[in-house]
C-alpha cells in the first residue's frame, strides 16, 4: 500500500489540461488519489491523464465545460461510477477574459468571464455537495487569486470573479462545515503559466520584460511555478487540513504583503 497524502481519495479538477490544473492533477495522481482530469481541451486533459497512469498513478480525462450545468451533473456521474464517490473538488478551470477600462466593456465579454470563473465554481460546487454527502466528507478547493485579496488597474471582470469566489468560499464553508466538507480559495500570485504568457505578451509586448516587471512585483525575486500552487491544493485536499475551512492560502512570493 502506498503512503500517499491522499491515498484513497477522489479528486475532480477542473481546468485540469495544462497550467496549474495539470500540475495539481498529476501531484494528487501521484499521492495516492483517483482523480478526474476535466477541460474542455480533450487531448490535452487526454494527455495529462496519460501522464499520470504513466507515473504509476489513477486518472482518466473527462471532457467537461463549467458553464453546462447537464454537463457537470453527468461528469461527475461517471467519475463517482469509475472512482467512487468524489470527495475533492479542485476548482481551478478559469479564463483572464476582456481587458479593458470598465466603461468600455461590452455586457457580453463581462459575462462571459462571470460565467466561466464564478458561475462555473458555483455549478460544479453545487453538483459535487450530493457525492461529498455520500462519500461522508469532502474537500473544496477554489482557485481565486491575488487579485481576490487585492485590486489591480485591469481585466475588471476577472477581478470581480475572484473576488466573489473568496466569499463564496467562506459562506460555503459555514454551510457544509458540519458535514465534514471542507470549502477554501487559495489565491496564487503570478506563475509561468500559458495564462500569464498570453497576458504578458499582450499588456508588456516583451517576454523579457515582463519577466523582469514579474520578478519585481514579487519580494522573492520571480513568479512561481504550477507546483508551488499544487502542493497548497494537496495540503487542503488532504488531511493535514482537516481543522482548516473557510480559510485563505496565499501563494505569492510575497506579492500581497506590501
Amino acid at each position: 500500500l502506498g503512503m500517499g497524502r491522499v491515498d484513497g481519495k477522489v479528486a475532480v479538477v477542473t481546468g485540469g489540461a495544462s497550467g496549474l490544473g495539470r500540475a495539481m492533477a498529476l501531484l494528487l495522481a501521484r499521492e495516492g488519489a483517483r482523480v478526474a482530469v476535466t477541460d474542455i481541451q480533450t487531448e490535452e486533459a487526454d494527455k495529462v491523464a496519460n501522464e499520470a497512469v504513466e507515473a504509476g498513478g489513477q486518472a482518466q480525462a473527462w471532457e467537461l465545460n463549467t458553464t453546462d450545468e447537464e454537463g457537470i451533473r453527468r461528469v461527475f456521474a461517471e467519475v463517482s461510477d469509475a472512482f467512487g464517490p468524489i470527495d475533492v473538488l479542485v476548482n481551478n478551470a478559469g479564463i483572464r477574459g476582456v481587458n479593458k477600462p470598465t466603461d468600455e466593456i461590452d455586457l457580453e465579454d463581462w459575462n462571459q468571464v462571470i460565467s466561466v470563473n464564478l458561475n462555473g465554481v458555483f455549478l460544479c460546487t453545487k453538483h459535487v455537495i450530493p457525492h461529498m454527502r455520500e462519500a461522508g466528507r469532502g474537500s473544496i478547493v477554489n482557485l481565486s487569486s491575488i487579485y481576490g485579496l487585492v485590486g489591480g488597474p485591469d481585466v475588471p471582470p476577472y477581478h470581480a470573479a475572484k473576488g466573489a469566489v473568496r466569499l463564496m468560499s467562506k459562506t460555503d464553508a459555514l454551510l457544509y462545515a458540519a458535514e465534514g466538507i471542507r470549502v477554501n480559495s487559495v489565491h496564487p500570485g503570478f506563475v509561468w503559466t500559458p495564462m500569464v504568457e498570453d497576458f504578458l505578451q499582450e499588456s508588456v509586448g516583451d517576454l523579457e520584460e515582463g519577466r523582469a516587471m514579474l520578478n519585481e512585483a514579487h519580494p522573492i525575486g520571480h513568479p512561481g511555478e504550477p507546483d508551488d500552487i499544487a502542493y497548497g491544493v494537496l495540503y487542503l485536499a488532504s488531511d493535514e487540513s482537516k481543522f482548516v475551512t473557510g480559510s485563505e492560502l496565499v501563494i505569492d512570493g510575497g506579492y500581497t504583503a506590501r
